[in-house]
This record gives structure tokens, C-alpha cells and sequence, in this order.
């Protein structure tokens, strides 16, 4: 007998290991594909005409001269410079070879316009020099990839003079698509971001991140919150559970709420109750009477982010 169970845990254990031997091969081929796909971003060539050759800026000044002066503004001129001469310089760079676009006498389908063609053509040129930059790397994963939306919506390569390059102002870019996010900062508390002290990209990369929701840190996200709320961070002695396992938007809406403290509901004993509910999940000591009407839970539970003196988070 002793034999039989000797060769059963044997047996279990060896296929155990085959098991965990198997998923850490399939994890590894998953990870070498995810990393050589960010190595090797989606790109597509600048479109130009058959047989266009370069011509040199200086051509291209001769029909273009106020975008060439408004091109001497911005952070892309003191890289390429809009006076070099032939090859894939200046104004070519992104246009591709003009010398079709000349010879048919300012013919505009044999140049590239970043603004008339297909999205995944507007990333691929924009993509060859941004690709790498750590906080545009994730751009084709994106949401905003996703939904079609290309750099030339948010950016004016020719006319701004800000470094972003942006259209407008980085708040009306974003309510421009998130109206509800819009009305989530009309609430009556609510992430300061309508006063110009906190911004979008404070707490998402708009180019994309391999975290959820866009986060700049983290897959949870919370990372986010705790670049100002560091107090609420830990590590504690005594945590509560859900604020490390599900995050701070389970008891808070991140942008905007009708409630304080951005909580989800309007009572606090409500909130906790959505957990604490007795006799299935009660809490540790004597059984309140929610019904008695008494005051909110973090009365006495008032470090209910965590505790380093109290299991049961008293202050």
C-alpha cells in the first residue's frame, strides 16, 4: 500500500512539474514575441509619385514660402531645417520626393499630404522617428490608434510653435472625443483639471502605455493617484485588501463626482457595505445596526487606507 501511494505522489508530482514546465515555455514565447513586436514598430514608407526624385527645399520655397516661414518656428525645423538641400531632408523628410509633384505643375496627387491620406499612412511617417521615444512607443497599441485618430489631429507640424506641436490647447483637444469625461469635471468634486492645476497627461500618456486605461504607472493605475496622495500609498502593517488588490477606483470615480471625497455613493456606510455585509462577510468585533442610522463607518475606521496600529483600522 505503502508502494502504491509512494508511486501515486510520484507520479503527481512528475506531472506537475510537465505542467508548469509547459506553461513557462508558452510564457516565454508569448514575452519574446510581445518584446520583438515592440522593437518593431508598424510603419509605412512617405508615399510619393513613381520615379520622383528629391529637389531640395529650396524648390519647395518657391510655392510654399509662408509655410516655410512658419516651419522656421518650430522644433521640427532645428532638427531637419527646411533649407537643406536634395535628399531626404527638410520638407521632404515627411513629403516625400517632390520632383513629380514640380514637373506636373504643383500636381497635389503626386505628393504626399498627411492630412488627405489614410491614418496607418499618417502613422507610418510620423512613426519612422517617433517610434522610439519612450513615451510614443505604444502609439499603434493604443486606444486612441484604435480609433483612428493620427497625429495630425492633434498636432500642426507647420504652424506651432509649442513643442507638443499642438492644435489647441491640450485641454479642448481632449473634450473634443471625451464629452463625458467633459462632464465629469463639472461635477462638484472633482480632479482640478477645468482650473489649470492638474492636466490629462499628468495621469494618462495620450500616445499609449501597456497599462490599462493609459495609465503612465502601473498596470492597476495607482501609481498615478500616489504622485499625490502619497500618504495613502503604504506599504502599512495592517492593509486593507481591497485598496492593494483592486485599486482606488473601487471606491472612487478618478475624474469627477456629485459626491465627496469622489466616492462612488453618497452614504459611506453604504460603500462599506458593499463588502461588509453581515453575516456573510461581517465585520471583525460587535455587529452595528445599519438600520439605527449611525454615523459613517470611518468615524472610528478613519485610516481605512491602511494602518500600521490597528487591524481594524481605528486611528
Amino acid at each position: 500500500m505503502k508502494d502504491l501511494l509512494s508511486r501515486r505522489r510520484c507520479f503527481v508530482w512528475v506531472a506537475a512539474f510537465l505542467l508548469l514546465s509547459m506553461f513557462a515555455t508558452a510564457l516565454a514565447a508569448a514575452s519574446k514575441h510581445s518584446g520583438s513586436d515592440a522593437q518593431t514598430p508598424t510603419t509605412a514608407p512617405v508615399l510619393s509619385a513613381a520615379g520622383a526624385k528629391y529637389v531640395g527645399s529650396d524648390q519647395c520655397k518657391i510655392c510654399h514660402a509662408d509655410q516655410a516661414r512658419m516651419m522656421e518656428a518650430t522644433p521640427h525645423y532645428r532638427i531637419f531645417g527646411a533649407d537643406k538641400q536634395a535628399g531626404a531632408e527638410g520638407c521632404e523628410v515627411c513629403h516625400g520626393p517632390g520632383s513629380a509633384h514640380i514637373d506636373g505643375g504643383g500636381d497635389r496627387s503626386k505628393i504626399s499630404r498627411l492630412g488627405e491620406v489614410k491614418s496607418g499612412e499618417v502613422l507610418g511617417v510620423c512613426l519612422n522617428c517617433h517610434a522610439e521615444r519612450a513615451n510614443q512607443m505604444h502609439f499603434n497599441r493604443s486606444q486612441h490608434a484604435s480609433a483612428g485618430v493620427t497625429c495630425v489631429d492633434c498636432h500642426r507640424v507647420h504652424t506651432s510653435k509649442a513643442e507638443p506641436l499642438l492644435a489647441e490647447k491640450e485641454l479642448d483637444l481632449c473634450y473634443g472625443c471625451h464629452q463625458e469625461t467633459k462632464s465629469d469635471f463639472a461635477k462638484p468634486f472633482h480632479h482640478r483639471v477645468n482650473e489649470g492645476l492638474v492636466q490629462c497627461n499628468d495621469c494618462h500618456n495620450i500616445h499609449g502605455t501597456a497599462t490599462v486605461r493609459q495609465a503612465r504607472t502601473l498596470p492597476s493605475g495607482d501609481a498615478v493617484c500616489y504622485k499625490c496622495h502619497a500618504d495613502k500609498q503604504g506599504p502599512f502593517v495592517y492593509e486593507h485588501v481591497p485598496v492593494k488588490t483592486e485599486g482606488c477606483t473601487t471606491c472612487h470615480t478618478p475624474h469627477g463626482s456629485t459626491n465627496p471625497r469622489l466616492l462612488k455613493v453618497s452614504q459611506v456606510n453604504m460603500l462599506c457595505l458593499q463588502c461588509h455585509t453581515f453575516p456573510a462577510v461581517g465585520p471583525a468585533g460587535p455587529v452595528h445596526n445599519q438600520s439605527a442610522k449611525y454615523q459613517a463607518c470611518t468615524m472610528c475606521h478613519n485610516q481605512i487606507h491602511g494602518s500600521n496600529f490597528s487591524s481594524v483600522f481605528f486611528k
